[in-house]
Formats: C-alpha cells, structure tokens, sequence
C-alpha cells in the first residue's frame, strides 16, 4: 500500500514540476501571504543554533529558501527526482543538502536530528508510519512541526472527499487533509509529548489584492474566536520527543 503511494507520489511529483508551483496557491497575492506567513513560522521555530534540521517534502525548495536562512544545517527530501531537481537549481545554498528519500523508510540513523518540519507534507503520507519513523530518527527532545490542512474546512473537506474536484484542484491520489483530534491521538500513540496543534489561516489565495489588507485584519481576528476557529485552512502542529 506505501509503495503505491510512493509511484502515486512520484508521478504527481512529475505532474508538478510540469505544471508549475501554481497548483499549490503560493503564487497569488494572498497565496504569497500565506506563505511568508509559514517562512516566518519555520524560522521562528527552528531559531539559529546550528542544529540539524530535516524538511520532509521539500518539493521546488520553496520554503528550504527559507529554512536555509537560519544558522542550521539543513536535509531536504523528497520522494519525487523531478522536484527535488527543481529544489537544488532553486536553493544553493552551503548550509542544506537534497536527498531522494522515502520518509516512511529513511536512510538515516537512529537520533540523527533535532528538528523536522514540513509544510503541506505529512498529509501527503501514511500518517502513523510516517510519525513512527520521524519519532526513530529525532534526538530525544528533538521537535517536529508541520502545517496541514484543516480537514472541518467546508472547501477542504469536500475537495479531499470527491474524486473529480480532488483531481480537479490537482491533487495527488493519496493526499488527504486532518480532524486535530485523531492527529492528536497518532502522534500520541508514535511516542510524541508536548503536543500543540493549533487552527490557524482563514486567508484563502484567491483573495485580490485591493482585498488583502482588510481581510487580513478579519481572518487573523477569526483564529482567535471559539469554535469558527475550528474551520480555518490549516493546522500547525508541534511535538516533541521526550528525553526519556
């Protein structure tokens, strides 16, 4: 069942490096915001303390740009050649490294990192496997950080549900979206403490740019209110690995 995830991966890997980065939403005046609101985040997160850092999915490198500008030695993998190609032309930089791995069966060993963030990435995978594999290869009080996508969004919910509108929107076959409570319970159940998954991000690409300013001020004031905040578009998830 992973290894057909992984061809599907890999093809839809193929499908984007065609395409273009469009497909994903970074490239609208509010797909930009949202992603320099997730650089800040990383960054923030990670610090500069010269720590080895993995990126799993690290698809044309958008955002290994942004993790390569802390003080942290930086892997970057992905299972598609094709993106990780696009990734390496896109970030050269001496503090990261590309790999082509399979992050449900790294090559790494045992205790080999102290951070491992992702962005639009672990829905991509088998969850559990994935997490126990992650749990495997972090340094006991390693962290891990990921932001997803919220699956009690109504337009996530049913592009991720239909077939015809999940192929339409240009997803991969596999790709799903989270409820914060059963990620709670499979990261719990991997071996992970401290574990904050938060709602964030009401901005939605397509709004225009005369638009932005405004509905920034209201969507930031949305993540804050009580159970609307339980609809936004995507999830921030962090996780640590106890010391014992």
């Amino acid at each position: 069942m992973v290894d057909e995830r992984i061809k599907n991966e890999i093809e839809h890997g193929e499908y984007i490096a065609e395409k273009g980065e469009k497909i994903w939403n970074w490239s609208s005046p509010a797909g930009r915001l949202r992603w320099e609101r997730r650089g800040r985040m990383l960054r923030n997160f990670l610090g500069n303390d010269n720590k080895k850092v993995l990126e799993i999915g690290c698809g044309t490198g958008l955002f290994t740009g942004q993790l390569v500008l802390t003080n942290n030695q930086i892997v970057a993998i992905d299972v598609s050649p094709a993106l990780l190609g696009l990734a390496q032309k896109q970030t050269v930089c001496a503090n990261v490294v590309f790999k082509n791995e399979d992050a449900h069966r790294t090559s790494f060993e045992d205790q080999s990192f102290d951070f491992i963030v992702g962005v639009s990435a672990l829905h991509h995978l088998d969850t559990s496997m994935a997490l126990k594999e992650f749990f495997r290869i972090l340094k006991p009080g390693g962290r891990i950080m990921f932001t997803e996508p919220n699956m009690l969004n109504p337009q996530i919910f049913i592009q991720k549900n239909t077939p015809f509108i999940k192929k339409l929107a240009g997803d991969s076959p596999d790709e799903t979206a989270f409820f914060r409570w059963s990620l709670v319970r499979i990261l719990n159940n991997s071996g992970f403490k401290e574990i904050i998954i938060k709602n964030f991000d009401f901005i939605h690409p397509a709004i225009p740019q005369f638009m932005l300013s405004y509905a920034t001020k209201i969507c930031l004031a949305m993540e804050r209110l009580p159970i609307l905040k339980e609809i936004s578009g995507s999830l921030v998830i962090k996780a640590s690995k106890p010391f014992i």
